[in-house]
């Protein structure tokens, strides 16, 4: 298959005014080995004849694409869980890798999960147990499954358990699940925490999150045993943690400057350094996401990483929003951007202007508040190729404008004009042909019809 026929037919795939038609041709077909189309497999809203087509499909690879797709419903994807192949059981299993925190995967169904649990084969039950994707009662299910990796799954999620779960996984026969139990139960008992402490594999979480004797954290301390752990340890003695204020290790340090017991000027008196580009993740904020207590104290802190986790809450109230994205952090615009839903147009703009390109860039500018008007009169003349892209994204540019781009020096910007249904049909035809543009001339929405057909036909797509 020629390359650009190859491109103008993933464009017709993921094309928004493909006839139903059209689409179950491309869908039955196997494309030499390949099958369908990635972006075929992966629509929103297939109609039951589609669905049908790919259950059905020959080629595993096709089944698999759908199983995890995160556009499906999962009521269809839950169709395979009896497919032969037990690789697409597995990607069943495990589901979408969908990175956008402004999206949720719905799970499958409980009882599906239960059979796929149940898989006779243990890289589909992996896949399960590893998958992000869970409903919270299935995973509660799993407290008295026959699988001991299961135990160990519900056993992370300690706090949500009740007390005759808790007390039956700590007295489990499976050591590592007593094991996993035992971290949960160290946050609330310093025996358990003690115990663990002697396993060099559960002693740094143990320190990091237990309830400590006394003798156990100074022995820590006189051996500088996990200290950066320990320096975050909820239960630790004021003046231990006075001690490790001035450690001089630096990351023991910066963990002490974190904990949320310090008031302000106890916190800034600590010497810590912190890189620009460091995402911050503080324990006790995320924990605090949607806590307008804990927002405050975070997002008006002059520490860098308590406002960049206060960052990724989309809880975040107009006066706070409005002082972080006046903080003058690029890694806090990043954060608004990506997980706020008001974040001011100005943000997402620097975010663009910093970082075209990146998945930062691409958050910011599909968040919903990107600007849109004004954007050709301000942008088709920039000198900067990423610039004149953002004048298709205006409802008021003329088709005379957009045409013009399609023929931009810069391919980010002809391609994004080869996809917008305002150019004129002369030039979407002409795209059609244009190696980079083939696909984005084949997604066009204003693509007749008798010009997809033509397209699967010069792909070699069977009738």
């Amino acid at each position: 298959m020629v390359a650009f026929h190859a491109s103008a037919l993933d464009g017709v795939a993921r094309n928004p005014a493909l006839p139903t038609p059209l689409l179950l041709r491309l869908l039955a077909c196997e494309g030499g080995g390949d099958g369908p189309p990635r972006p075929a497999l992966r629509r929103a809203r297939l109609p039951e004849a589609a669905v049908a087509v790919i259950l059905a499909h020959p080629n595993p690879g096709a089944r698999i694409e759908f199983a995890i797709s995160a556009r499906a419903e999962p009521s269809q994807r839950a169709r395979l869980v009896d497919d032969p192949s037990p690789k697409v059981r597995a990607a069943l299993a495990y589901g979408p890798e969908w990175h956008d925190p402004r999206t949720t995967v719905a799970p499958l169904p409980d009882d599906v999960c239960a059979r796929l649990l149940d898989d006779s084969v243990p890289s589909v039950r992996a896949a399960l147990l590893d998958s992000p994707h869970l409903g919270p009662s299935f995973v509660a299910s799993l407290a008295t499954h026959r699988d001991p990796a299961a135990r160990r799954k519900v056993a992370r999620g300690w706090e949500k358990l009740p007390t005759g779960e808790r007390s039956a996984l700590l007295a489990d026969p499976d050591p590592e699940v007593r094991q996993a139990a035992a971290l949960g139960e160290c946050r609330r008992d310093a025996r358990v925490t003690a115990e663990l402490l002697r396993d060099p594999k559960s002693a740094a979480e143990a320190l990091r999150h237990g309830i400590l004797h006394r003798a156990d954290a100074e022995r820590c301390l006189a051996g500088r045993t996990h200290l950066a752990a320990l320096a975050e340890n909820p239960s630790l003695p004021h003046d231990l943690v006075e001690r490790l204020a001035v450690d001089p290790d630096e990351d023991v340090r910066l963990a002490v400057s974190l904990r949320p017991e310090l008031d302000e000027k106890r916190r800034m008196s600590i010497h810590f350094t912190v890189d620009a580009l460091t995402r911050g993740d503080v324990q006790w904020v995320r924990d605090g996401l949607a806590d307008p207590e804990v927002l405050r104290r975070a997002a008006t802190s002059a520490h860098p990483l308590l406002r960049r986790t206060a960052a990724q809450s989309p809880h975040l109230p107009p006066d706070l929003l409005d002082l972080l994205a006046r903080t003058e952090d690029q890694v806090v615009d990043n954060l608004l951007g990506v997980y706020h839903p008001d974040t001011p147009q100005e943000v997402l703009m620097r975010v663009y202007a910093r970082l075209g390109g990146t998945f930062s860039a691409w958050m910011a500018e599909t968040h919903p508040r990107f600007p849109r008007e004004g954007l050709a009169d301000r942008y088709a003349d920039h000198p900067d190729g990423n610039y004149r892209r953002l004048a298709v994204r205006d409802p008021a540019a003329t088709p005379q404008l957009i045409e013009r781009l399609s023929h931009d020096p810069e391919v980010w910007t002809r391609q994004a004009a080869a996809e917008d249904p305002r150019l004129p049909l002369r030039r979407l035809r002409e795209a059609l042909h244009v190696p980079e543009l083939a696909s984005s001339a084949g997604a066009n929405p204003a693509l007749p019809e008798d010009k997809m057909t033509a397209v699967l036909e010069r792909a070699g797509v069977p009738a």
